[in-house]
């Protein structure tokens, strides 16, 4: 497969980044629309030549400097993206499934990547630049933008932008993925008929937020869901979801709204099912604790290394929240019972590797036991948790 390329780029290429530097000051002195023709009198005033193909070609850049995601709009429209990144000006990558591509799309200077950044973060009325030199933040599009300034970032300025899905893939396309087997994809299809509380677990780009969101498209179509997020990027295709989103403090430092805050609210928005999605902090403690208010078949994502390090992850990560050990593991055990683990080996598809259940231990605490397991080629073996699985959805289905 050829790099990706950003095709009306090339043209643009040839221009010095001297002379549309100057032609961006120029136009800068006087108020306004970027045009052709305020490009070309820009041009002659600089003592530039003015042939069309130089004109359009500074257009092009100057139009993608402040509109759109620059010079990266070509990427985030390629079939099948799901990450677009920038490590510097001279170092593009793209994510279309199959690992990161790198592509021939490149910028003229770190400032060049600067401004676009500064750009997107103010789209979504946040602040970049020397005090504050990250953000992370939801587009207006539904993409999810992460930069850090340079010096901090090196060895320049990088962007992050991950793609929302254009639809929720189903059970079976994720079947015909490789992500599920048959005999994976009836069994979490039966974990959430039975309205067991689950955690799709997994590391960075392994799948997660889509096998949740094709989960939800199962359930039925009378419940009533509600879904808690940081960043919103869950849209199952279920009649009746309402979404609640975190929100960051603005530039004066007021208008905050907490996950903790949120899940609050979903208790009195009468849900069947409470759905808190991407954890990655404290707000484990919110999650467990919507798990914990009698509403069956809830669930959440988490970043884990494996099925069995859950409970480690919940706790270390409930001690940061303020909860102790004893209490972490008590809400653990009465939250959650089934952990559907995700991966994406190097070089390799994203995956179900492992169901595993929940076990309360002699000394209180619980542990992750496999269930089931599914190796690279699909081969599903039973493990020492499948019994309890099966207990589990028999108990849960009879009633």
């Amino acid at each position: 497969m050829s790099p990706p390329t950003a095709a009306p780029q090339a043209a643009a290429a040839q221009v010095e980044a001297e002379l549309v530097d100057a032609v961006r000051e120029r136009l800068a002195r006087t108020p306004g629309d970027l045009t052709p023709h305020r490009v070309a009198e820009a041009l002659r005033a600089a003592g530039r030549p003015v042939g069309d193909a130089t004109v359009l070609a500074v257009h092009d850049l100057l139009r993608r400097d402040v509109l759109g995601a620059g010079p990266l709009e070509p990427l985030l429209r390629l079939p099948d993206v799901t990450d677009v990144l920038v490590n510097g000006p001279d170092a593009v990558y793209v994510d279309r499934g199959d690992g990161l591509e790198r592509t021939d799309v490149r910028f003229a200077d770190d400032a060049a990547v600067r401004r676009l950044a500064q750009r997107l973060a103010a789209l979504g009325g946040r602040r970049l630049d020397d005090a504050v030199p990250h953000v992370d933040l939801r587009l207006a599009d539904g993409s999810r933008l992460h930069a850090v300034l340079a010096p901090v970032a090196r060895p320049g300025t990088t962007i992050s932008l991950r793609v929302p899905r254009g639809r929720t893939f189903t059970l079976a396309e994720l079947v015909a993925a490789g992500t599920l087997t048959d005999e994976t994809a009836r069994l979490v299809r039966a974990v959430v008929d039975a309205r067991l509380a689950f955690l799709v677990t997994g590391g960075t780009g392994t799948g997660k937020t889509t096998l949740l969101a094709a989960l939800l498209a199962l359930v039925e179509p009378r419940e009533r869901l509600v879904v808690v997020e940081d960043s919103s990027e869950l849209r199952p295709d279920h009649p009746h979801v309402v979404g609640l989103e975190a929100r960051p403090a603005n530039v004066e430092g007021a208008g905050a709204v907490d996950l903790r805050t949120l899940v609050r609210q979903a208790l009195r928005m009468r849900p069947d099912r409470i759905v808190v999605g991407e954890v990655r902090g404290a707000e484990v403690v919110d999650l467990l604790a919507a798990l914990n208010t009698g509403h069956d078949g809830g669930c959440g994502t988490l970043h884990a290394n494996s099925a069995v390090d859950v409970a480690a992850r919940v706790e270390a990560l409930a001690l940061a929240g303020g909860l102790d050990r004893a209490a972490a593991h008590s809400q653990l055990s009465s939250a959650v019972d089934v952990v559907l683990h995700l991966v994406r080996p190097r070089g390799g598809r994203r995956r179900l590797a492992e169901v595993a259940v929940t076990t309360r231990l002699a000394d209180g605490t619980v542990a992750l036991e496999p269930a089931v397991e599914v190796d690279a080629a699909g081969v599903v073996r039973a493990g020492p948790g499948a019994e309890r699985l099966e207990q589990l959805l028999d108990r849960r289905s009879a009633t």
